[in-house]
């Protein structure tokens, strides 16, 4: 039986096909070029090198090969000694090849269109609406990272609903939030990195997404669709200041600190789903009673798998 790598381990062995999630150049320290490949399938990635190779053209995104290697650790880190690899040159359907969320799209969206319908401001919920529905197919498809947290088909809308659900549960346990910002904001916050990632597949960052980042390019598509729609300047303004402050500090790359408690627990219900989906990917094919790789988006901390 083939070995998905999802479940691959150290010492374990690769024979199969796979998809070229991402291709990059490099320079070994004799000057001889070498490539970094993350190889995908539905189960998951691992990165490889390719050595004495630039050829990013044949090796490029979205090309599925067949390879052939051993996973070896490399500084605390999973990687595969690449031993074989050839690419298909017939047409192949990658969509067996991608990653998704482990929730349907269809059930994303129905989801999501029920919270923004629940919201009981009407030119919250129409601006809210009007943004959605001018991103609709990518924004129910479109990961909501390159590499870190749900980085997969659909990641950005699986994201969405699960801070939705922590964000209703916290208006009922705080009820002086405002139920109908939070709400948007949720919504609303990473909806730009459709306009920052190239696509839902093998997203890469766009130029604007290297310049301008999500956040600023929310706050002025915000700008935009609200002056046509004719909403409330103080309505457009807080929903800005949510998007512009979820990251929380600028040292981590946000363009304001929070000044609302709705934009405080945004910050907040952001960072518990986005580090809880990074501590499901680290602990996957690790053994109870051993320890995680080494993740670099969580402090570079190892993490250990009890055997409770």
């Amino acid at each position: 039986m083939t070995t998905k790598i999802g479940q691959l381990k150290v010492g374990d062995t690769l024979d199969q096909y796979v998809m070229i999630k991402q291709s990059y150049k490099g320079l070994a320290g004799n000057g001889k070029p070498y490539l970094t490949l993350i190889l995908c399938d539905e189960s998951g990635e691992i990165e490889t090198k390719l050595w004495d190779s630039a050829d990013t053209e044949k090796y490029a995104t979205k090309k599925i090969v067949h390879a052939a290697g051993e996973v070896m650790d490399y500084r605390g880190r999973t990687q595969l000694k690449l031993k074989q690899i050839s690419i298909i040159e017939q047409e192949v359907d990658i969509a067996p090849y991608v990653r998704s969320a482990p929730v349907p799209k269809s059930e994303l969206e129905t989801t999501i269109r029920g919270f923004i319908t629940s919201l009981q401001h009407d030119e919250i919920r129409r601006l809210v609406e009007e943004v959605v529905n001018r991103h609709e197919e990518a924004y129910f498809t479109y990961p909501a990272a390159v590499r870190h947290h749900h980085a997969v088909y659909s990641g950005l809308a699986f994201h969405v609903m699960s801070m939705l659900k922590l964000a209703d549960t916290m208006c009922e346990l705080y009820p002086s939030l405002n139920r109908d910002l939070l709400i948007a904001g949720v919504i609303l916050h990473d909806l730009a990195k459709v306009i920052e990632l190239s696509d839902a597949i093998t997203p890469e960052y766009t130029l604007e997404g290297k310049l301008l980042g999500h956040l600023s390019l929310m706050a002025s598509e915000l700008e935009v669709v609200s002056r046509e729609l004719g909403t409330d300047r103080e309505v457009t303004t807080l929903l800005q200041h949510l998007v512009l402050s979820h990251h929380g500090k600028p040292e981590w790359g946000s363009a304001n600190t929070p000044q609302l408690p709705e934009a405080e627990m945004l910050f907040f219900i952001d960072n518990i789903d986005a580090r809880m989906n990074m501590f499901e990917k680290a602990y996957e094919g690790v053994e109870p009673g051993t320890f995680t790789e080494r993740v670099m988006a969580l402090d570079n901390r190892a993490f250990y798998r009890p055997n409770l």
